[in-house]
């Protein structure tokens, strides 16, 4: 597979949109464009390759405490984005390893149930978690309140870290080229045009939201492919002629 690295990534760019690939200006809204490109697809396509399992010696409950707190930052430009499930991680063999223990799922719930049923700290109304709420992006809540340490992990999707000369291939950029292309040259015609309410030339940047778009609805049947969220719940293309129901 013929995929870009930065340096192919940022020739291509500069031919399409006839600028020289040295020009002060371009390279100026580079880092920018990429943002652009990357935050867009990911959060369009929501990849599988974007599933994390958090957990160590930072991702734990103590004793008396409702709390857990975490960053969001997860080193190398790589960010943690959505929490999808929290699991308790007991009797492990390798501390803090879920695989070496036994997973226990809490229930996501409302911040305001945790309050009122769980929202005591006393010795008496402590328990192993069965309930978990956010409270922001880098907190979360868990009722009953701890009766003791207890190892966690941390489901989710992280958003990774865009092309650069620091990361000089991408996920995006080895396997999904075309589009990666078409989203940042969305984005160009803007700067280059300095598009108003007037003065625009929506054509131009419409045509490439055009490209980006079906080329986008190719790549979404593959990651739901991947997710075996496809027709009936199955890794299967859709049919052509008919796709059965879920239900």
């Amino acid at each position: 597979m013929a995929g870009l690295t930065y340096t192919t990534y940022k020739t291509q760019i500069a031919q399409m949109a006839v600028v020289a690939e040295d020009d002060v200006n371009f390279l100026a809204i580079l880092p920018m464009m990429i943002d652009y490109a990357n935050l867009r697809i990911c959060r369009d396509l929501d990849f599988l390759s974007t599933s994390v399992s958090l957990h160590g010696a930072g991702y734990q409950l103590t004793t008396g405490n409702r709390n857990l707190s975490f960053s969001q930052d997860l080193g190398s430009g790589t960010s943690f984005v959505v929490s999808e499930q929290i699991n308790l991680i007991l009797n492990a063999t390798t501390p803090y390893d879920p695989d070496t223990g036994t997973r226990v799922p809490l229930m996501p719930t409302t911040k305001e149930f945790l309050d009122a049923v769980y929202g005591s700290s006393l010795s008496a109304n402590r328990g192993q978690p069965k309930y978990f709420a956010p409270f922001n992006d880098t907190l979360f809540l868990v009722g009953p309140v701890p009766d003791t340490t207890y190892a966690v992990e941390v489901v989710g999707t992280s958003r990774p870290a865009p092309l650069s000369t620091t990361v000089p291939t991408t996920f995006i950029s080895q396997y999904l080229p075309d589009v990666l292309v078409m989203a940042s040259m969305i984005y160009i015609p803007a700067y280059q045009r300095n598009f108003g309410k007037e003065s625009d030339d929506p054509q131009m940047a419409q045509s490439y939201e055009n490209q980006y778009q079906l080329l986008l609805k190719s790549a979404g049947v593959e990651e739901a492919r991947k997710k075996f969220e496809g027709a009936a719940w199955s890794s299967q293309s859709p049919a052509t002629v008919a796709s059965p129901t879920r239900g």
